[in-house]
């Protein structure tokens, strides 16, 4: 039995090679795999279903009946995608944190945006957006509205991550414990930094381990976890003729 992970595909249909290696993953390795976790950022924007994302979702749909559960998580760039879309791509919807066993081994699943203490400017910015009030708003604001909003918050992500180090948009460390010690785990899974690695961590005097996701761009990155207790995180390339599309 494997259990696979992988977060920030940031898919976008402008960049369609990343969607092909997406549905060729889904093909390939993650053939008879017991479950798939989506671990937030899937989309590179998310305000309002569209023929991508409909497109997407029936394709998830689909590898869902072949009996793979897929489990969805918000990302700080698709946040507003709701249990309706879920329903369309067969998948369990996910909150941000999500304790869940492991093959034994209780796990902390996070997207990974909100152990970026040091960056206050975003904290502050994540708890304005992520209001019930912003998320009703998708409902009532007109399409061409929405999209002027997509344009104007990919702007300004541009903007404010120019102007500030590597080191502020990682993870503070001291909050990476006080989730392991919280939630009782020494294990966590999460995304959203683009740094892949496994950190071996001590938490209370006992040996933990933090897992990092890689984003999806000239690399595509999953991680394996298998019944013995194995875990493999893992890189491939997306192909050269694939890339050669991207817009």
């Amino acid at each position: 039995m494997t259990t696979l992970f992988i977060s920030d595909l940031h898919l976008d249909p402008r960049r369609p090679h990343l969607t092909r290696a997406f549905f060729e993953f889904l093909d390939t390795t993650a053939q008879n795999a017991e479950a798939l976790y989506i671990l937030g950022d899937f989309f590179h924007l998310w305000l309002y279903e569209d023929p991508f994302t409909l497109e997407v979702a029936d394709k998830l749909k689909r590898f869902s009946q072949q009996g793979t559960r897929i489990y969805l998580m918000h990302g700080n760039r698709d946040f507003l995608f709701g249990q309706r879309y879920c329903d369309k791509a067969g998948a369990t919807l996910l909150k941000d944190p999500t304790l869940i066993d492991l093959y034994g081994q209780p796990t902390l699943l996070m997207h990974g945006d909100s152990l970026c203490l040091d960056d206050a400017g975003y904290q502050k910015y994540r708890r304005i957006i992520r209001s019930r009030f912003i998320f009703a708003l998708q409902y009532v604001v007109p399409l061409r509205v929405k999209q002027r909003i997509a344009e104007r918050i990919q702007q300004q992500s541009k903007q404010a991550k120019a102007g500030k180090s590597l080191m502020i948009m990682d993870v503070t460390p001291s909050e990476v414990a006080n989730q392991l010690q919280s939630h009782q785990v020494q294990l966590m899974i999460h995304g959203h930094t683009h740094r892949p690695a496994t950190h071996q961590l001590e938490i209370d005097h006992q040996a933990a381990e933090r897992i990092v996701l890689g984003d999806w761009g000239e690399q595509g990155w999953y991680l394996s976890c298998d019944a013995d207790g194995s875990r493999k995180l893992v890189s491939f390339d997306i192909t050269p003729d694939s890339k050669k599309t991207d817009s």
